[in-house]
């Protein structure tokens, strides 16, 4: 079973979650999809690690045979070519690989060529198998990392995998969730929390994936995000306090549930709580 943890923003806890899950769950599979600034690893600091290098085909042009018809500047969306002095010129950080330039040149002046993105890494933390994908700096998007991520057989081995999305809604969640069988969405008890959650509630609806919604940073009083869910008729998977133990727990990079046995407690509940929604959405669809 694949389960996606995403939120509206950063920083609002599906790192936390998924981790914490992922270790509580004893065998099982950690998927960082937050290519652009991946920090599952700093938790789990897993060992023997293997890298592969990810790559995506860009234009490269034959100045000989191009005859400055600009069709494949028009083409262009991103404006990731130009015509200047009677030359075509690539620009490869803004190339998004689609390759339709090279459909539309008439004069073939166009081919392809290599050019690497980003990695993969794979290693192991106990029982638990992390995968972390990382975007290189200024490349244009990691949806193809992703992808690689995802379709990757040894990502899929255990029965149960996390998936550690991006955070918003854009395209890149998107191709985070789209397999997923499961969604959990993390929340702060704020206005703001409840503008991002809904976000990604809209996300969810969109893709039609059953989903439920863990509360984070949960303080007495009056919740905003508690609110929108018992509004919308959203189930509320769990509920994790804002607490100096845990803060001090994630500044060091520990994992919760190997360090304190309240939050032990407290995420292995979660985990039987999300393990009874995924089994019932699987009856109820069979």
């Amino acid at each position: 079973m694949r389960i996606a943890v995403l939120s509206g923003k950063g920083g609002t806890g599906k790192t936390l979650v998924s981790v914490n899950l992922a270790t509580a769950t004893k065998t099982s599979t950690y998927i960082d999809c937050d290519v652009e600034e991946p920090n599952g690893y700093l938790f789990f600091k897993p060992e023997a690690v293997k890298e592969e290098e990810i790559s995506v085909k860009i234009p490269i042009v034959d100045n000989k045979l191009c005859n400055g018809c600009r069709k494949c500047v028009d083409f262009c969306k991103f404006n990731a070519l130009a015509y200047i002095k009677n030359k075509l010129i690539v620009f490869d950080e803004v190339c998004h690989s689609c390759g339709g330039c090279i459909m539309f040149c008439p004069e073939n002046a166009l081919k392809e060529k290599e050019k690497i993105i980003g990695k993969i890494q794979e290693g192991m933390r106990g029982q638990v198998t992390v995968f972390t994908g990382i975007l290189n700096t200024g490349e244009a998007s990691g949806i193809p990392i992703i992808k690689e991520l995802l379709a990757d057989k040894r990502a899929n081995s255990n029965k149960w995998t996390f998936v550690d999305c991006p955070p918003g809604s854009a395209c890149i969640v998107m191709d985070s969730i789209k397999d997923a069988d499961y969604c959990i969405l993390v929340a702060e008890p704020t206005v703001f929390g409840v503008h991002n959650l809904g976000m990604v509630y809209e996300l969810v609806k969109l893709f039609n994936k059953p989903f439920g919604v863990v509360l984070n940073k949960c303080l007495e009083g009056e919740n905003p995000a508690e609110a929108f869910c018992l509004e919308k008729d959203i189930k509320i998977l769990g509920r994790i306090p804002f607490d100096n133990e845990l803060g001090i727990l994630n500044s060091n990079a520990e994992i919760a549930v190997e360090k304190s046995e309240k939050y032990r407690t407290i995420f292995s509940s979660l985990l039987e709580t999300v393990k009874k929604e995924v089994c019932h959405e699987t009856t109820s669809n069979s």
